[in-house]
C-alpha cells in the first residue's frame, strides 16, 4: 500500500488500476490531501485500522474486466465499521441501477461517478463537497451501522413510451439512478442540473411528470438555496404532477410540499426504494392521464390575450394589437386567471408555456 504524509488530512483510494490510481492521487494531492492507495479489501482494511480518513474514493470492481465484481461495496461496509466519519465516493465503469441505489442508500456513498463520463472538474467539486460533509457523517456518533440488504429479485419490465419525465437533480449519481428508472418505466427522461436549465426545458416542451430534488445547491450545508422550492411553485402553476426526491427532508418540509405545492409524492433518498419509485411513476401516470390541457377552457380571444401576455406585452399594448379597449383586456385577464386557477400574470404565462405544443426539433 502506498502511503501519504501524516501532516495533512488524508484520503484513501481503493483502486486496482494503476492508471486510475495515478489520476485520482494527483487530483487529491493537488487539493492538499495526503493520499494512501490500496488495491484490494485486505490492504484497505489495513489502512483504515492505521489512519483516520476524511474521504475515500472506491472503485466498485476490484478485479480487472470483471463487470460482476462488487468488492467496492465490501470496502464501503468496512468504512462504516472502521472509519464512520469518512465520506465515501464510489467510482465505477460497470454499476447497474440496482447497485447504484444500494451504494447510495444502504452503504451511504456520497455519490457515484462513472468512469466513462469522468470529469476532473466534477471530481474536484464532489471531493470539496464530501470534505465539507465528512465531519457530519451520520454514523459518527456511534449509531448502529447498516447491514447489507437481501438480494433484489424484481426484474426489469420494459414498457411503451409514455411521455417525458423532467428530472431536476444536481448529483451525478442520483441523475444516473433516476434516469435509468424513468427509462425502465417507459418514459423519456430529460435531465437538468439546476433551476435555470429546468425552466428552459419547460419552455420547449411539457413533461408528463417531474422529479425534483429540493436541495439543488449540492450540499445540505446550504439550506438557503431555494431553487427546488421555486421549481415546485412553477410545476404547481403549470399543473405538472411532481415527485420530490429529497436528501435533506423532514416532516415539516414534507407537509409543506404536499399542502402548499401539491406534490404528488415525497421520497427521501435515505430510504429510497427502486420498486416503490417505479410504482409511484405508474400511479402518477394513471392519476393524470386523460386530463386535458387547462388552456382548452379558454375562448379564442382569451387564447390571443394569453399569447400576447407571454410575449411580454402590457395591457395597453395587447389592446392596441387586438384593437380592443384596455378595460376589455382586463376582463379577459380576469377570466383567464379564473379558468387557469392562477392569481398572477407570471403564473398564467408559466401555465401557457407548459401546455403549449413542443417544437418539432426538440428531442
Amino acid at each position: 500500500m502506498k502511503r501519504g504524509s501524516d501532516n495533512l488530512p488524508r484520503a484513501l483510494i481503493v483502486e486496482d488500476d494503476r492508471s486510475w490510481q495515478q489520476i485520482l492521487a494527483e487530483l487529491l494531492r493537488d487539493m492538499g490531501l495526503a493520499v494512501d492507495v490500496a488495491e484490494d479489501l485486505p490492504a484497505a482494511v489495513q489502512a483504515l485500522r492505521a489512519h483516520a480518513y476524511r474521504v475515500a474514493v472506491v472503485d466498485l470492481s476490484l478485479r480487472p474486466f470483471d463487470p460482476h465484481n462488487r468488492e467496492g461495496l465490501d470496502i464501503l461496509a468496512a468504512l462504516q465499521r472502521h472509519n464512520p466519519t469518512c465520506t465515501p465516493i464510489l467510482l465505477t465503469g460497470y454499476a447497474t441501477v440496482d447497485v447504484a441505489v444500494e451504494a447510495l442508500t444502504e452503504y451511504r456513498a456520497f455519490t457515484l461517478l462513472r468512469k466513462e463520463r469522468f470529469s476532473r472538474r466534477e471530481f474536484r467539486d464532489v471531493v470539496r463537497r464530501a470534505l465539507a460533509l465528512a465531519p457530519l457523517n451520520r454514523w459518527a456518533n456511534g449509531e448502529q451501522e447498516p447491514t447489507a440488504p437481501p438480494p433484489r429479485t424484481d426484474a426489469a419490465r420494459p414498457g411503451e413510451k409514455r411521455g417525458v419525465v423532467l428530472i431536476v437533480e444536481d448529483d451525478a449519481g442520483w441523475q444516473s439512478i433516476l434516469t435509468e428508472l424513468v427509462r425502465e418505466a417507459g418514459y423519456t427522461p430529460r435531465v437538468c442540473g439546476g433551476y435555470a436549465e429546468a425552466l428552459g426545458r419547460l419552455r420547449r416542451e411539457r413533461p408528463a411528470l417531474a422529479v425534483v430534488d429540493l436541495s439543488l445547491s449540492g450540499s445540505s450545508l446550504q439550506p438557503e438555496n431555494r431553487d427546488g422550492y421555486r421549481l415546485l411553485s412553477t410545476m404547481r402553476d403549470a399543473a405538472i404532477p411532481t415527485i420530490v426526491v429529497s436528501g435533506t427532508g423532514n416532516a415539516d418540509e414534507a407537509e409543506r410540499a404536499y399542502e402548499e405545492w401539491g406534490v404528488f409524492a415525497y421520497v427521501e433518498k435515505q430510504t429510497f426504494s427502486r420498486r416503490a419509485f417505479r410504482d409511484l411513476l405508474t400511479e402518477a401516470r394513471n392519476a393524470f392521464q386523460g386530463q386535458g390541457s387547462p388552456l382548452d377552457s379558454l375562448s379564442p380571444r382569451e387564447r390571443q390575450v394569453l399569447d400576447l401576455l407571454a410575449e411580454g406585452l402590457t395591457n395597453r399594448e395587447i389592446a392596441e394589437r387586438l384593437v380592443i379597449s384596455p378595460n376589455t383586456v382586463k376582463r379577459h385577464l380576469k377570466s383567464i386567471f379564473e379558468k387557469l386557477g392562477v392569481n398572477t400574470r407570471a403564473a398564467a404565462v408559466a401555465k401557457r408555456l407548459a401546455y403549449k405544443e413542443p417544437r418539432a426539433h426538440d428531442g
